[in-house]
């Protein structure tokens, strides 16, 4: 796999990872078949990615760029499904977790 496609299932990966973090929500704890099948389905697809990622990425980076993604996809997600806080502090925050993972994306070597 080359970085660039390391680069991409890792994004994927990430939009995996907000799919079952937004799908935890819809669950009512596990209660609800559906909801708790498509999030489980969403879990293990996320790790799965991650790990065909690793392959080729700096574990460190991958996984920082993966929790990433997942913090600020849900967090977005939660503002506009679920009504959540969009204090300017929190969004600044968010600000700040994009702005890691592009440093980290741009820093890290491409190693294939």
């Amino acid at each position: 796999m080359s970085s660039g496609a390391a680069w991409i299932v890792l994004l994927v990966a990430g939009l995996c990872e907000i799919g079952w973090a937004v799908g935890l929500k819809y669950t009512e704890g596990f209660s609800r078949l559906g909801p708790s099948a498509a999030t489980l389905v969403a879990m293990v697809t996320s790790v799965v990615l991650l790990g065909w990622s690793l392959k080729v990425l700096p574990l460190g980076t991958a996984y920082a760029v993966w929790t990433g993604i997942g913090a600020v996809g849900t967090a977005i997600l939660g503002i506009l499904l679920f009504g959540e806080s969009r204090e300017v502090a929190r969004l600044v925050s968010i600000g700040l977790i994009v702005a890691g993972i592009v440093g980290l994306k741009l820093l890290t070597p491409d190693t294939h």
